[in-house]
């Protein structure tokens, strides 16, 4: 059973994680600086490992539906690491879509309950791409809505 209780170790992993993504955020803002992009990855990682544990983790990158995203973002990282900055966070977008693409409906449930942004994620055009469903393609390459 998973433990849903905030022990120390988890609250430092959501800051870490937290960090991650600023200093990634602050990275692509500076025209890719790398070594923003490089400790926001790293910030990352080392949060979502204290977060969910060190064998959650490995379990969760290790996945064989997952080898796609964790190779994808491993390359990433190392292209930023190089100084190939672009072409690394090129790669490192599709790795999170593709590694995290089974959470978007609970951030979209989770954002639908915050008080002035659920309104807004709760009008229909919004609602539309929150439906959007990129599993259910179709032999033609189009894509269904629901």
């Amino acid at each position: 059973m998973v433990s849903f209780e905030m022990n120390d170790r988890k609250k430092i992993g959501l800051g870490l994680t937290g960090f991650g993504i600023f200093f990634s955020f602050l990275g692509i803002i500076f025209f890719f600086d790398k070594g923003l992009l490089a400790m926001g990855n790293i910030l990352f990682i080392s949060g979502v490992s204290l977060t969910i544990g060190l064998k959650s983790t490995m379990q969760f990158f290790m996945k064989p539906q997952n080898f796609k995203g964790t190779i994808s973002f491993g390359v990433g990282f190392f292209f930023v690491v190089i100084g190939w900055p672009i072409i690394g966070m090129i790669l490192e977008t599709y790795g999170f879509v593709v590694l995290f693409s089974g959470f978007w409906p609970t951030l979209a449930v989770f954002l639908q309950r915050i008080p002035l942004l659920g309104w807004v994620f709760q009008q229909p055009y919004v609602r539309s791409f929150q439906d959007f469903d990129l599993t259910n393609v179709d032999r033609s390459g189009s894509y269904t809505w629901f």
